[in-house]
């Protein structure tokens, strides 16, 4: 059976500072998002140890901690690269990522109409979540979502591209409670090309992603 493993940071602790603190960068990747791969992992076995036994009693929480774990994994994946010592800014064709800049302008109205619902999406989430910009393939829009916890509040078939994390343990030790303040400071180590990336990827698996009209 096919397990998850914890991808190694593209880049050293210390690579987004002083956004982000290499102690936070230390124990967010080694020690939160190790914890979700385990869980999934620990979860896979539990629900073969379910089939096996017919052991059906708590398929519920087994699924549930499954979609936790798994979204988990998933979203700081995608986080880790969404981010560099040299992004920020704004997307602008003459860096490459003008298919994105256009993307966002017309999805949004502008660049900076986009920018300010992510960061309020990200800041305003209710306990603990994440603020994403999406690809939505039914309409071929990108879309920003809130993610409560690591479901929820999420197009079924949207594909995060750019994904904020508003978790407490995502900034605490350097920002206290100014969750307002590091959603902020985000803007200034966003790797768009990263982002440009993952667009053009979505784009092209749009109809393998979803059968729709």
């Amino acid at each position: 059976m096919a397990t998850y493993t914890l991808p190694e940071l593209p880049y050293d602790y210390a690579a987004l500072a002083p956004v982000i603190s290499p102690e936070i960068i230390e124990l967010h990747h080694d020690k939160h998002h190790a914890a979700y791969v385990k869980g999934a992992n620990d979860t896979l076995e539990q629900l073969a140890e379910a089939r096996d036994k017919e052991a059906w009693g708590n398929i519920n929480g087994l699924e549930k901690n499954l979609a936790f774990h798994l979204s988990g994994h998933i979203l700081h994946s995608i986080y880790w690269h969404n981010m560099t010592g040299d992004g920020g800014g704004e997307p602008h064709e003459k860096d490459g990522v003008g298919e994105l800049a256009d993307a966002l302008a017309e999805s949004f109205g502008s660049y900076a109409g986009f920018k300010a619902q992510l960061t309020k999406a990200a800041a305003t989430t209710q306990g603990s979540g994440w603020g994403v910009l999406a690809y939505e393939p039914v309409t071929g829009r990108l879309i920003v979502e809130q993610i409560y916890d690591h479901q929820g509040n999420v197009g079924q078939g949207s594909v995060p591209i750019l994904v904020f994390d508003a978790w407490e343990h995502a900034f605490y030790l350097q920002y206290k409670n100014q969750k307002v303040d590091f959603i902020e400071a985000m803007w200034q180590v966003v790797n768009w090309q990263d982002v440009a990336k993952r667009y053009r990827s979505a784009r092209e698996r749009a109809n393998n992603l979803l059968l729709a009209p």
